[in-house]
């Protein structure tokens, strides 16, 4: 396995993207089983999404600041 493989599975067994996987797994499950619908879906996955992507986006700049 090369070097950059080996980052991004463990970018990848962090709590917050292992919660993130879970719960996507978990409310794509009820979307497709008709508990929630897909309107609920969307609402879920999308603040998820965006809390996810948002604090990766937010970590990535306070990197940037802190090289500088």
């Amino acid at each position: 396995m090369n070097e950059t493989t080996k980052i991004t599975i463990q970018n990848l067994l962090t709590v917050k993207s292992i919660v993130t996987i879970i719960l996507t797994v978990i409310f794509s499950y009820l979307a497709v089983v008709g508990r929630i619908s897909g309107e609920q879906f969307l609402t879920i996955f999308s603040v998820v999404v965006a809390f996810y992507f948002g604090t990766q986006y937010q970590k990535g700049k306070e990197s940037v600041t802190n090289d500088e």
